[in-house]
């Protein structure tokens, strides 16, 4: 399901740029051009996320800000001409997850409002499944078929990576920026020691195995034939 941005923007062409902008990459969108209607599309139909303007007619956004942090963990996204240090502390006092001065690139507010969603759905548990294996992100256990397999935080974090891009190649510098954070250097062989963890681990039972070697590129979960 497409997730609904709520954006609360009084300036009419903001709004719209916004509105054409967010639609074409695919998020629903819903508007309000006050504080005070923004709020009550808030509350009769929630959003997965939050852009407030903070210079709203009436009602300002730091306002806006506060009662939406009183009913609920929604990120909020807060745009705004005030740049200085004070001004930005005002804003994630207010319980602000994000700022972002106008003028603002596109690319950044797009590159900000993943990394929101991300961070929120990474806190709801899900289960991810490809063929018959089976990550549950909640208690960070595998299952290949009915047979359990414990994980190490690591090879956790590798297989979910394999799992949620499915027949997808994902290359070495893509593994190590996801999973480490950092570049162990063109010599380093920790990739391929995890993924030999990996698959030790959930072929024991004697099944196919999904994690395959792309040679010169990286690596990918695919169904053996």
């Amino acid at each position: 399901m497409r997730e609904k941005l709520l954006i609360i923007e009084d300036d009419e062409q903001i709004r719209q740029f916004l509105r054409r902008g967010l639609t074409y990459e695919g998020y629903q969108i819903a508007t309000a051009e006050d504080g005070s209607s923004g709020l009550a599309e808030a509350r009769d139909n929630p959003p997965d996320l939050v852009i407030l303007d903070w210079m709203l007619p009436g009602m300002d956004g730091l306002e806006v800000c506060r009662r939406l942090r009183a009913f609920g963990d929604v990120p909020i996204l807060m745009l705004t001409a005030k740049d200085s240090v004070p001004d930005r502390v005002d804003g994630l006092d207010a319980g602000a997850d994000d700022y972002l001065v106008k003028p603002f690139e596109f690319d950044e507010l797009m590159a900000r409002i993943r990394a929101l969603l991300r961070r929120t759905k990474i806190s709801e548990p899900d289960i991810i499944i490809y063929s018959d294996l089976k990550l549950d992100t909640g208690t960070h256990l595998a299952f290949r078929g009915e047979r359990s397999i414990e994980l190490t935080a690591k090879e956790y974090e590798l297989l979910e990576l394999f799992l949620r891009h499915p027949r997808q190649v994902l290359t070495r510098d893509v593994i190590y920026d996801r999973v480490w954070g950092y570049d162990f250097g063109g010599e380093s062989n920790i990739i391929e020691v995890y993924v030999r963890y990996l698959r030790q681990k959930t072929e024991a039972g004697g099944e196919a195995r999904l994690i395959h070697t792309v040679r010169g590129v990286g690596y990918v979960i695919r169904d053996p034939n």
